[in-house]
């Protein structure tokens, strides 16, 4: 029964030590202080008889072989304090993980931003490239639009041109190239034919017959002057298909006669326009072409 409570006894120091050991530690004679305080309280003064058995007791405990309780809280403590040195060393190393742990969240949530102001520049980025390629695409379609239309207005003016050379009608002619001549007077009309020819565009004049003839349906624009000595009357007259239009006529007893007059005329295909000298009538031309003829196309008609 002795042996129990002793038992016991050591017992309760033990886990009294290891306890104040963790909570923060008692050196070594503070433990010895302990479990004498521990056996003063279990161990009340006896009598010889009582001190007697318990020696007999703790000689034989000894005999049984119990470990020395001292030697054993001395390698517990020791064994509490690495543990808490190991704890320290732990909780330094997780410290120490945090901290590298809240470095690494900074640095990629820094990461993630730039990442999304990346995203959004590339973004940017490529709504400009698609603005860029829609302006390019429609400045290429005006482009072609304005080839497309230049080359029409190319071959429109190279029909027009080519249409108006076939429309570039216009005559001009005088009586005589060089020689000094009296024409007239004679006893009919006579169609006045105009061999020094200055200008025959589209060759609708005939100057062996002095007749235009009208390529072109349009109006014409004709025009005629006499030169002449007085006292005989110098006077002609523009027909169109046998027809008297207008004249030219000058009169007085001496000196020089000059007279001219033009006529716009509706022809047609084919129709035909002349000067005839009135009968009894006499013009003069030399090297100065004072008597002439001429015509020309003012603009077609459908």
């Amino acid at each position: 029964m002795k042996a129990l409570v002793c038992i016991l006894l050591l017992l309760e120091t033990f886990v009294f030590v290891v306890q104040q050991q963790v909570d923060g530690g008692l050196n070594e004679n503070e433990i010895s202080q302990q479990i004498s305080s521990e056996d003063g309280r279990q161990n009340p003064p006896q009598t010889d008889t009582l001190r007697a058995e318990a020696s007999t007791d703790s000689q034989q405990y000894c005999n049984l072989g119990i470990p020395d309780i001292h030697a054993a809280l001395r390698e517990l403590t020791a064994t509490v304090t690495e543990q808490k040195a190991n704890i320290r060393e732990l909780t330094a190393t997780v410290t120490e993980q945090k901290e590298r742990n809240r470095e690494l969240t900074a640095t990629v949530t820094e990461q993630k931003e730039n990442i999304r102001e990346l995203t959004a520049t590339v973004t940017e980025q490529k709504e400009k490239n698609r603005a860029l390629e829609t302006q390019q695409t429609f400045i290429l379609e005006e482009m072609n639009k304005k080839s497309d239309e230049i080359s029409n207005l190319t071959l429109s003016q190279v029909e027009l041109r080519k249409e108006n050379r076939d429309r570039e009608i216009a005559f001009s002619a005088a009586l005589t190239q060089s020689s000094s001549e009296h024409i007239g007077p004679f006893t009919t009309e006579i169609t006045l034919t105009y061999r020094n020819v200055f200008t025959n565009i589209g060759n609708a004049y005939n100057p062996i017959t002095g007749v235009f003839t009208a390529p072109l349906k349009g109006a014409y624009m004709f025009r005629v002057s006499v030169h002449g000595h007085g006292p005989t009357i110098a006077g002609a007259s523009i027909f169109k298909n046998g027809e008297h239009v207008v004249v030219a006529y000058d009169y007085q007893p001496q000196g020089g006669l000059n007279s001219s007059n033009g006529v716009v005329l509706i022809l047609e295909v084919g129709d035909v326009v002349y000067v005839r000298l009135w009968s009894g009538r006499r013009i003069y031309d030399d090297q100065n072409n004072h008597n002439s003829f001429s015509g020309y196309l003012l603009f077609p008609l459908r």
